[in-house]
């Protein structure tokens, strides 16, 4: 549902009030313990920020892209792995089953999803299909009424913790690239699933990312995402483009924070007998992110609005996905810079999130993919 403005304003300050009083106070905290505290996520399940985006019929907020691209906005000017944790519920882990999920499949996960209960992950990523996700080589045998799944996933957010993974394989071992691959929905505890432990990463510290490994899994047909075998990259695909709206609304936040930083730095921050702001190459750094911050969140906006509308956004979610990830990199190196010695030992802000947001660039496709997509589209539009 679309809400007034009112109700979307009280919202926004409730989510704001939350993030400032109880996460930003223990970001670096989480930072060197690499562990959200429980009482932390208890209060994400309170706040219902589990279920954004689910349906409110299955017990979430039925936000539109537009309400979920401020959502996103405003929560990841907190440390990002705070939205990690909740945001693969609300995200790339829900969306597969509203897209298309049967009604069964949607009535038994989704509440479950929305109230944080149940933490799912999507398991699409492996060693040899990463940009390439077509080349996946995880397999899934028909036996009878069931199917034997083998193979192994990898980076995949929330694995080491999740109850309930989206598991892409190849149901159809002669066909080639996107043809043949099906969703599965595996829960955790079924024999032949295990999780090895989290990687140690560069950022991100709080959001356990780690591998899936998929032993002979045996898993009825009523665990395939919609009941159709072959139709797993379609589906991948739907969640994908609107988890790119999602990311390039992450990326905005911390560049956000970071010119809020960066100016409070400069403000206090003295050489030559004056506050470092009055020198005009540092006025220069805080007008280009601020300019690239504003641009950035029009576009991802804009682009939301047009997927609500029913329009097709897929080179446009590529565009939003690729600016504002690139735009938050160079705020945050801008940042360190600005910082200057200080930018570059880890007990402040800067280095964090330099750290953190270096993967926005990586994941739900890099952005030399995106260039790529986004010029095929283009030159493909004008042939037309």
């Amino acid at each position: 549902m679309i809400r007034d403005a009112k109700q979307l304003g009280t919202m926004l300050q409730e989510i704001r009030t939350f993030l400032r009083t109880e996460c930003l106070p223990i970001e670096a905290q989480v930072d060197a313990a690499d562990e959200i505290p429980e009482p932390v996520v208890q209060r994400m399940r309170e706040l219902g920020l589990f279920g954004h985006s689910i349906p409110e019929e299955y017990g979430g907020a039925g936000l539109t892209t537009e309400e979920l691209a401020l959502v996103n906005i405003e929560v990841s000017q907190v440390a990002t792995t705070f939205r990690a944790r909740f945001g693969g519920n609300t995200g790339i882990a829900s969306e597969s089953l509203v897209v298309d999920g049967t009604p069964e499949q949607k009535r038994r996960y989704l509440p479950l999803l929305a109230s944080g209960e149940v933490t799912g992950c999507f398991a699409l990523t492996e060693p040899d299909a990463g940009s390439d996700a077509t080349a996946l080589r995880t397999t899934a045998v028909r036996d009878g009424d069931h199917y034997v799944i083998t193979g192994s996933k990898c980076f995949i957010t929330n694995a080491p913790i999740a109850n309930l993974f989206t598991v892409f394989a190849r149901t159809d071992p002669q066909s080639k690239g996107a043809r043949g691959v099906t969703a599965f929905l595996v829960e955790r505890g079924a024999p032949g699933l295990s999780t090895p432990p989290a990687y140690r990463k560069m950022g991100q510290h709080g959001s356990p990312v780690g591998e899936v490994v998929l032993d002979q899994v045996r898993v009825h047909e009523s665990a395939i995402v919609g009941g159709v075998e072959g139709q797993g990259f379609k589906t991948a695909m739907k969640a994908l483009n609107k988890q790119r709206i999602n990311l390039a609304g992450l990326c905005v936040g911390p560049a956000i924070r970071l010119v809020d930083e960066m100016v409070r730095r400069a403000q206090t921050r003295r050489q030559f007998g004056q506050p470092v702001g009055e020198f005009q190459l540092v006025q220069q750094m805080i007008a280009e992110s601020n300019t690239e911050v504003h641009a950035a969140r029009a576009l991802v906006l804009e682009t939301a609005r047009k997927r609500d509308a029913g329009a097709d956004v897929t080179m446009e979610a590529s565009m939003c996905k690729l600016f504002a990830s690139e735009m938050c990199g160079r705020v945050a190196d801008r940042a360190v810079q600005l910082f200057g010695g200080s930018g570059y030992i880890a007990d402040n802000v800067a280095e964090r999130f330099y750290r953190d947001v270096r993967l926005f660039r990586l994941y739900e496709g890099t952005s030399q993919i995106h260039l790529t997509n986004i010029a095929k589209r283009t030159m493909a539009a004008a042939a037309a």
